[in-house]
C-alpha cells in the first residue's frame, strides 16, 4: 500500500478514536454471488480497527480531520495546531477494499470533519459508500456519520448504501451546546435524524408492496452524547435518551466520558481523567430503559438527579423501594422479577419457564445464572438462608454490597478485589 496513504490513515484513525458510536449490530447482509463480503460473522462483528493492524472488524477512520467549526470539546477543532490529513474518495475506497481482502476488517465506520459546508462533506461521504457498493460490489457493513445540516437529498442517498447512519447530539442541552459550539444547534442535528427516520419507515412500507425494493439504512440510526463536559445531570441525559428511543428507528444512544483534550479552553472543566464510572452507570441505566421496562423517573428524579456511582442503578432503585420486597420468586410476574437486583433478562425468562415444573430454591436459582450475592436480599424462595432487605435495612444491604477499595499487599501476596459481580 502507498506509504503516503498509510501516513494519512494513521492521522485520521487517531482523530476518529473519540467517536464511540460504531456498533455494527442490527443488520444482516449475507454473502451473494459476484459480491465481496458480508455482515454475518460466526461471533458477531467487532467495532474498530486497532492502530497496530490487529483485526477489530471495522476500519474506523475520518475522511478528513480539517474542520470549519471550532467546538471547544473537539480535538479536531479549527484552532488546534495538529497534523491534518484528507483522504480522497478513491484512496479511502481502495484502502477499505485492500484491508478487507487482507482480512483486517469486515466493514467501514466513516466520519469526517466539516469542510466548506455540510453538503460538500456529506456528498463525499456518500460517494465513498456508493463506490464501494456499486463499483467494487462490497457487501460488508458500512456505518456513515451524517453531517449535521446536510440536505435531505444527500441523507436519503446515504441511506441507500449505508447499513447504519448516525448523527451525534454531543451536548444534551441546547444552551450548553451554544456555549461550547456556537456554530452548531440542535435543529441541525435533529433534522437529519428525522430524514433518516422517514427514510427507514418509507422503505419498510415500500418493501411490503415490492419485495426487492431497496432497503434504507437497515440497521437504523444511533447517536452519541458527551458526558461531563457540561453541567447536565444524569436526569437531563436520560430524559433525552428516553425521548430519542421513542423514535422507531433509534437503535442506540452512546455515552462518551469527556476526555480533556483542549485543556487551554476555560469553558471546559479541568478533569484529570474521563468520568468513566459515570459513563458506565449511564449505560446500565440505558439498559434498564431498553430491556427492563423502567421509566426514567424511576431511575433518576428531582430528589436523585444523578446516578449513584457506588452501586448499579437497579440496585439503587431497589434500595430506595424496600416496600416492594421481598419478591416471591415462585409467584411473581415476569415484570417484577426483572426488577430484582442480580436477575437479568435471560435469568428472568428461565425462572418463568422452570417454575412450571417445580418450586425454585437457592441452588436452582444459582444454576440458572442469578447473581445470588445481590438477589438473596430481595427474594423469597425455598432454602433461602439469608435475611431480606427489610430485616437488614437498605443501608445494611448497601454496606455489604458496595464496592470496597482494593487492599494492597506486598509482592508475595495477592491483591483482593471485593467488587460487585456482573449481572
Amino acid at each position: 500500500m502507498d506509504e503516503n496513504v498509510l501516513n494519512k490513515l494513521k492521522i485520521l484513525a487517531e482523530s476518529a478514536k473519540y467517536d464511540v458510536s460504531c456498533s455494527s449490530s442490527g443488520t444482516v447482509r449475507s454473502n451473494k454471488a459476484g459480491m465481496v463480503g458480508n455482515t454475518v460473522g460466526g461471533w458477531g462483528i467487532c467495532h474498530s480497527f486497532a492502530e497496530d493492524g490487529r483485526c477489530i472488524s471495522l476500519l474506523k477512520v475520518m475522511l478528513t480531520n480539517y474542520c470549519i467549526y471550532d467546538c471547544a470539546y473537539c480535538i479536531n477543532r479549527r484552532s488546534n495546531d495538529l497534523p491534518r490529513a484528507t483522504l480522497s474518495v478513491g484512496e479511502l475506497v481502495d484502502l477499505t477494499m485492500e484491508f478487507y481482502r487482507r482480512n483486517y476488517i469486515e466493514g467501514l465506520f466513516l466520519s469526517s470533519g466539516v469542510v466548506r459546508n455540510p453538503d460538500y462533506t456529506m456528498e463525499r461521504l456518500v460517494r465513498v459508500a456508493k463506490d464501494l457498493r456499486t463499483i467494487h460490489r462490497f457487501n460488508g457493513y458500512i456505518h456513515l456519520k451524517s453531517i449535521p445540516g446536510a440536505s435531505r437529498e444527500l441523507v436519503n442517498e446515504a441511506g441507500l448504501y449505508a447499513d447504519r447512519l448516525s448523527v451525534n447530539v454531543e451536548i444534551p442541552k441546547e444552551e450548553n451546546l451554544k456555549l461550547l459550539a456556537p456554530e452548531k444547534d440542535h435543529k441541525s442535528v435533529f433534522a437529519p435524524m428525522r430524514y433518516i427516520q422517514q427514510g427507514v419507515l418509507e422503505s419498510a412500507e415500500e418493501r411490503k408492496k415490492y419485495r426487492y425494493a431497496p432497503r434504507f439504512a437497515p440497521a437504523g440510526q444511533s447517536t452519541q452524547m458527551i458526558v461531563g463536559a457540561t453541567a447536565e445531570t444524569d436526569k437531563d441525559i436520560l430524559f433525552l435518551s428516553s425521548a430519542l428511543y421513542q423514535r422507531p428507528t433509534m437503535r442506540r444512544v452512546y455515552y462518551s466520558g469527556y476526555v480533556s483534550v483542549n485543556t487551554y479552553d476555560k469553558r471546559l472543566p479541568a478533569l484529570k481523567q474521563p468520568p468513566l464510572v459515570r459513563e458506565n452507570r449511564l449505560y446500565q441505566a440505558d439498559w434498564l430503559l431498553r430491556f427492563y421496562q423502567f421509566k426514567v423517573d424511576e431511575i433518576v428524579d428531582d430528589a436523585y438527579p444523578d446516578l449513584d456511582l457506588e452501586i448499579d442503578p437497579k440496585l439503587s432503585w431497589a434500595l430506595r423501594h424496600p416496600e416492594l420486597f421481598p419478591v416471591d420468586i415462585n409467584k411473581a410476574d415476569y415484570e417484577m422479577i426483572l426488577r430484582i437486583p442480580g436477575i437479568g433478562v435471560k435469568s428472568a425468562r428461565l425462572i418463568i419457564a422452570s417454575r412450571r415444573f417445580s418450586k425454585l430454591g437457592f441452588y436452582q436459582l444459582k444454576k440458572i445464572g442469578v447473581v445470588m450475592k445481590k438477589a438473596q436480599y430481595f427474594i423469597m424462595c425455598s432454602e433461602l438462608p439469608m435475611r431480606t432487605v427489610n430485616e437488614m435495612t437498605p443501608q445494611g444491604v448497601r454496606n455489604l454490597l458496595v464496592r470496597k477499595p482494593k487492599k494492597k499487599y506486598d509482592d508475595r501476596q495477592l491483591t483482593l478485589d471485593f467488587g460487585e459481580e456482573r449481572e
